[in-house]
């Protein structure tokens, strides 16, 4: 498989045992996203292992991260399963950002007019503005999903980005799977929101913040709907 020889060759390039479980993580939670890997289908460590051209050690290491970022879920005898999402998780997941990157958004303002803004913010939205307009859905949702990552490490805040780090592969998720929202729209409203961060107007960012994550919300469950299990 491609995947596995650009794996393979990563592996060279990064020699640590820490780099390479960060590749399978995010290989194996890729394969999940874009339904390599099924809902209700079972992760067999050998034949990942095999696949990805590793040792079953760093695919062992990546399976408590899949469970904590709600990728699988652990039976006793029957081991790692693929978990299916569904509509009210996405209804949770919507609650929990408006509860935790409204915050992020105006302690990162804040930060920022204490005059120690971090420039990793603006790097991911120029990136996202040079590729708005690409073929690529994947390259631009899991950008997205960087872009609000970045938000919650500007805070400075380790409780807040350990918290947002267990939803980060469920962000992933979803925005791989709403395409059909205008990545022009959501590029012009990551732009607004992250100007008043660098400004740093806090109310602005936390309004700004607010309203892009909730005027998401109805057409994503809508764009789910039919596709989900409701509960």
């Amino acid at each position: 498989m491609a995947r596995a020889n650009i794996l393979a060759v990563d592996r060279t390039a990064e020699s640590s045992e820490e780099s390479l479980s960060e590749q399978v993580y995010l290989e194996i939670s890729q394969r999940i996203i874009d339904g390599t890997y099924p809902p209700g289908s079972r992760l067999r460590e050998r034949e990942i292992a095999e696949e990805l051209n590793v040792s079953r050690v760093p695919v062992r290491e990546a399976l408590p991260r899949l469970e904590s970022n709600g990728f699988i879920v652990t039976y006793p005898r029957r081991g790692a399963i693929i978990k299916q999402m569904t509509l009210r998780d996405v209804e949770e997941l919507f609650d929990l950002r408006l509860c935790l990157e409204v915050f992020a958004a105006r302690r990162a303002a804040e930060v920022a007019a204490n005059g120690a803004p971090s420039p990793l913010l603006q790097q991911v939205m120029n990136q996202a503005m040079s590729i708005v307009d690409g073929p690529n859905e994947t390259e631009i949702s899991n950008t997205n999903a960087e872009f609000h990552t970045r938000i919650v490490e500007m805070t400075g805040n380790e409780l807040l980005r350990m918290h947002m780090k267990s939803l980060a592969g469920r962000l992933r998720w979803l925005f791989a799977h709403t395409p059909d929202q205008d990545p022009r729209t959501q590029c012009a409203e990551h732009l607004a929101l992250c100007k008043a961060i660098y400004d740093g107007r806090p109310d602005l960012a936390a309004a700004l913040a607010f309203s892009h994550i909730e005027m998401g919300r109805k057409p994503s469950l809508e764009a789910l709907k039919g596709v989900l299990p409701p509960k």
